[in-house]
């Protein structure tokens, strides 16, 4: 049962609540025999307990099961009469499955009891019905079970001696509405807290300050804890894949395999209920038309059984999702073909599709690639209802393929979709906030360098961001705001530097105020239809702000350009790609070490004067936005030997901010080098508990770092010194 205990854990907490549902059930059903609600309950309890017991391979547990079932269908059936007989046969049938259960849990085994004269009495119940007298074998079936009660107070001893009970008693169900209402109001509170920090700031009664501090603190982990409740594991949905994969494999007359990596990965528990049918429809795309047949496998060169991996990882604030096969990829032609063949494009158009646009057609409502029409595809329905379920949710979808070699699935949504962190801009005087798992960089240009170095290239604004050329956007020319300080080169440009189905643009506003967290509210029916919005927040002033949708605004300007003609060469389609591809801070550390860090995790790069550090509890710090963020430099994490004198300027700190359980952590470095984004192969090659391994980036070795091994080994037991005292303490 290995990599299965939290399946496992799950049966245990549903199987104990069925036993003590059937202890009031046969209590019930003594006193009306001929009750068929009381009988059909009592079925399906065991029913379910047989099932479950079967895909965890608990055979002993089901084979008793198995048997009580058959007598209880019989009962239900009206078949057989109730009597007192049958009643102490279930009863021992159920007494036996406690038992069971109780070793699973204690052992992670069934026991070694014998059940055989249980399965016996009840198997003769079935098939002769109930003896004039109580049988001596239904008796002797209670035996196991009698024992077992016998030693329950021993075994209560041993939990509590262990300082634990039963998983059931550590465990409780609470209605999804519940906790619904629960983040509403956690929401709400986040709104109050930020209205009450953005009041902080004019006062300065150290006292009122304080308060403000430990509210702030109280609320953050008020939001983790009630986020965390709604939090469940991807594997909750892959776990019927396998059994998926196996049908329409025999049916298509294929061999196929599943992989899946990452079943720990979670999410809210309304996103894993919004991409079930997503993953089925990709998974069944993926036997039906990805995989080849063993003959055609065989000639080509491959292992004749194919291959389907599954994928999940946390990225920048996303779950990212991949499912790739290796079976035969999308032919661009034959899509062409079909489309032209459906009316999806004009021929003109299809002329001139690339080939990465001539694979997403495959999303198109009514569009298959299938020659016929089966129970497994061929009727236009699956990829379109892939992407239109994903993007409900926030989330994109993108498909790379590479033909003879097969066709990965890229997933990104969203872990929640209630609180979000995001950066506050400003345009035509109003505010703007764009979820901070879009953001990249900040770009600031003066006006003489906005002129010098913002260029046009067939009309398009471009600035040129080391060495690559960055399509730009005006947020008020985008939105229709009038503008203000003359033509946009003219004046200085804060850019924004944004991600948007894999491409890079840049975003101009008129000014970048802060980070904050935000309560997403949904858009009104009026709003719903304009592609620059998701959703709306309120501000700690009462104001509204509307949240600008990253992918829909790069459409509506138009940037999102074909993808480089060398990603689809280098993407392939087989399930263990060679590398990764992440966005990651270049980092100077010592005289001679590299070291790169996600991009994604980084809140700010900021400088300190070196007087501005203090120390408390051992550790130096220093006061940042109104909070004490404590400092840990990389040298001495690393070991490293110290710079020669170069850096930043004399008396001034380089501190990489990064966001830690509701406070900020910054990480002292002697330069920032480089933002760089490449397909990295990591190699293990140290036993260094702060990297996570080394990889070449421009040309030169760098040390992967584990930053939140960092943080929990040089801060551990530090966050509870910052605590503000209670007042009057």
């Amino acid at each position: 049962m290995e990599g299965m205990e939290d399946l496992v854990r799950e049966f245990l907490v549903e199987a104990y609540e069925g036993l003590d549902q059937l202890d009031r059930d046969f209590v019930a059903l003594e006193q009306d025999p001929g009750s068929k609600e009381v009988l059909g309950q009592i079925f399906r309890t065991v029913h379910t307990i047989k099932g479950a017991s079967g895909f965890l391979s608990l055979h002993k547990l089901g084979a008793v099961a198995h048997v009580g079932e058959n007598l209880l269908s019989l009962l239900r059936d009206g078949k057989q009469a109730v009597t007192a007989e049958t009643t102490s046969a279930l009863l021992a049938m159920a007494d036996a499955i406690r038992d069971m259960l109780e070793h699973v849990e204690r052992e992670q085994s069934e026991g070694d009891q014998d059940y055989s004269p249980l399965i016996a009495a009840l198997t003769r119940l079935a098939d002769d019905g109930p003896s004039p007298e109580p049988s001596a074998a239904v008796e002797e079936a209670r035996g196991p079970a009698t024992a077992a009660e016998a030693a329950a107070p021993a075994v209560a001893a041993v939990g509590a001696e262990g300082g634990r009970g039963s998983v059931a008693e550590n465990s409780i169900r609470v209605d999804v509405n519940l906790l619904d209402t629960l983040m509403n109001l956690v929401g709400e509170l986040v709104l109050a807290r930020n209205q009450i920090l953005q009041f902080t700031a004019s006062q300065e009664d150290s006292g009122f300050l304080g308060t403000c501090q430990r509210l702030n603190l109280v609320t953050t982990e008020l939001q983790e804890g009630v986020m965390k409740t709604r939090m469940q594991q991807i594997g909750s949905v892959w776990t019927k894949f396998p059994r998926v994969v196996r049908d329409l494999a025999i049916g298509c007359g294929k061999r196929v395999r599943i992989e899946m990596e990452g079943r720990h990965t979670e999410l809210d528990k309304t996103i894993i209920e919004s991409i079930k049918d997503p993953l089925l429809h990709a998974i069944r795309n993926a036997v039906d038309h990805g995989i080849e047949t063993p003959a055609v496998r065989r000639e080509r060169g491959k292992p004749e059984e194919g291959c389907i991996s599954l994928r999940a990882f946390h990225e920048g604030g996303q779950v990212n999702i991949e499912i790739a096969d290796d079976g035969g990829g999308i032919d661009p032609e034959r899509v062409r073909t079909k489309a032209l063949a459906s009316g999806i494009v004009s021929s003109d158009r299809a002329a001139r599709m690339s080939e990465r646009e001539l694979i997403g057609l495959v999303t198109m409502p009514g569009f298959s690639t299938a020659e016929k029409v089966t129970n497994v595809s061929g009727r236009g329905v699956g990829m379109d209802v892939v992407k239109t379920n994903i993007e409900k949710i926030g989330g994109t979808i993108d498909i790379h393929s590479v033909l003879g070699r097969g066709t990965t699935i890229r997933i990104k949504i969203p872990l929640t979709l209630a609180i979000i962190p995001a950066l506050i801009v400003t345009s035509g005087g109003e505010r703007f906030a764009i979820p901070q798992v879009n953001l990249l960089e900040l770009v600031r240009l003066d006006g003489s360098q906005a002129q010098a170095c913002i260029e046009h290239i067939h009309g398009v604004p471009v600035y040129r961001l080391r060495g690559n050329l960055l399509p730009l956007a005006y947020l008020d020319v985008e939105l229709g705001h009038e503008r203000r300080g003359g033509r946009p080169s003219d004046r200085e440009a804060n850019i924004v530097v944004l991600r948007a189905e894999d491409q890079q643009f840049g975003l101009v506003v008129e000014s970048v105020l802060d980070t904050e967290e935000i309560v997403v509210k949904p858009l009104g029916k009026q709003l719903k239809g304009v592609p620059a919005f998701a959703g709306a927040a309120i501000m700690g002033d009462g104001r509204v702000a509307l949240i600008i949708d990253v992918v829909g605004l790069a459409q509506t300007a138009s940037l999102i350009a074909e993808r480089r003609q060398a990603e689809s060469g280098r993407q392939g389609g087989a399930p263990a790609a060679a590398g990764t591809r992440e966005t990651l801070l270049l980092l100077a550390v010592g005289a001679r070490t590299r070291v790169a860090v996600r991009l994604a995790t980084v809140a700010r790069l900021e400088e300190f004067p070196t007087s501005a550090i203090e120390c408390t509890a051992g550790h130096e710090v220093v006061q940042y936005r109104g909070e004490i963020m404590p400092l840990v430099r990389l040298a001495d994490v690393l070991s490293v030997p110290a710079a020669s004198g170069e850096g930043s300027d004399e008396g001034l700190q380089v501190v990489v901010v990064r966001g830690s359980g509701g406070r900020s952590v910054g990480l002292v470095v002697d330069r920032i080098l480089d933002i760089v984004e490449e397909d990295i192969e990591v190699t293990r090659h140290s036993v260094h508990p702060c990297i996570r391994g080394a990889a070449t980036l421009q040309g030169r070795v760098t040390d992967l770092l584990d930053v939140d091994g960092i943080l929990d080994r040089e801060l551990a037991g530090f966050a509870g010194h910052l605590v503000p005292a209670a007042a009057g303490s």
